[in-house]
């Protein structure tokens, strides 16, 4: 039997791909074959070909992310390129004179994501800083809100519109201070707490609770400070040590929720740091 020369293959294929792309020819030929001997019928042919399972890339990573993001790649190959996006957004003020501040906190948490995973905010749409990119084959959105944090629901809500974002796919990450400082906790919904910026977009998504959030905790105002003030406070070099151990953690759960689900990140989120903070 001739094999037919290859001909436009893709620069990259797999085994199980190359295998499947002789089949109609080898398939033709056993059928002819099939024809010349008395007797034989097309329901005797043999079709073990037809029934190979895909296989899965073999991975081995630098590291726990990598892995499960080829195993993510080789699992959405087949959705036809029409999966909707997750949307990060994290809420504070623009302005360089909020820059470093415990309101702030959910801007900055953005930006560990978007320099870890190489994605630059370059854009501005729906009053916000947008970043377009993958983790794994998961596409991802992260947008930094530009309206001020009161309003930050004007953003949020026209990007959901627009992209017609499931709402569990939209996680708002934003300072907590009922929180213990550089706490995590990932929920899949819930109220505003007194926070303006969540209550805005609960509002601008017709009253709708039920999207995900990241609180980052900025702890309680000492004595009897005004919360409004404390939360434009900027961080002692001690507590920005700790926030960036904090943010590597929600850079992990970022990647642990577009991977493998939210499940699995809230678990990791809320049930380790403890530990892991007193091992330090």
């Amino acid at each position: 039997m001739t094999i037919p020369a290859r001909t436009a293959l893709p620069r990259r294929l797999s085994r199980a791909q190359l295998v499947i792309s002789y089949i109609p020819a080898a398939a033709a030929a056993a059928a002819t074959a099939m024809r010349l001997l008395p007797g034989a019928s097309a329901s005797r042919l043999p079709s073990p070909l037809l029934s190979l399972p895909r296989g899965r890339p073999r991975c081995v990573p630098a590291s726990s992310s990598a892995c499960r993001a080829a195993s993510s790649s080789a699992a959405g190959a087949g959705d036809g390129g029409a999966r909707k996006p997750w949307l990060f957004v994290g809420l504070g003020n623009p302005g360089k004179v909020y820059q470093g501040t415990r309101h702030n906190v959910g801007f900055e948490m953005i930006d560990v994501i978007a320099e870890a995973e190489g994605i630059p905010l370059s854009s501005m749409q729906f009053k916000a800083m947008v970043g377009k990119g993958r983790i794994g084959d998961a596409p991802i959105m992260l947008a930094k809100p530009q309206t001020f944090m009161n309003a930050s629901g004007e953003s949020v809500g026209q990007l959901v519109s627009y992209f017609k974002i499931p709402l569990n796919q939209v996680i708002v990450m934003y300072d907590d201070l009922d929180l213990p400082f550089a706490k995590l906790r990932l929920l899949p919904k819930g109220g505003h707490g007194g926070h303006n910026g969540m209550r805005s977009i609960i509002n601008h998504l017709k009253q709708s609770r039920d999207f995900p959030r990241l609180r980052i905790g900025i702890g309680r105002p000492p004595g009897k400070m005004d919360p409004a003030n404390f939360v434009l406070r900027p961080f002692t070099k001690k507590e920005q040590e700790e926030l960036d151990f904090a943010f590597h953690r929600g850079l992990e759960a970022v990647r642990i929720m577009v991977l493998e689900g939210f499940n699995k990140s809230a678990t990791y989120v809320n049930t380790s740091q403890s530990s892991e903070m007193l091992n330090r």
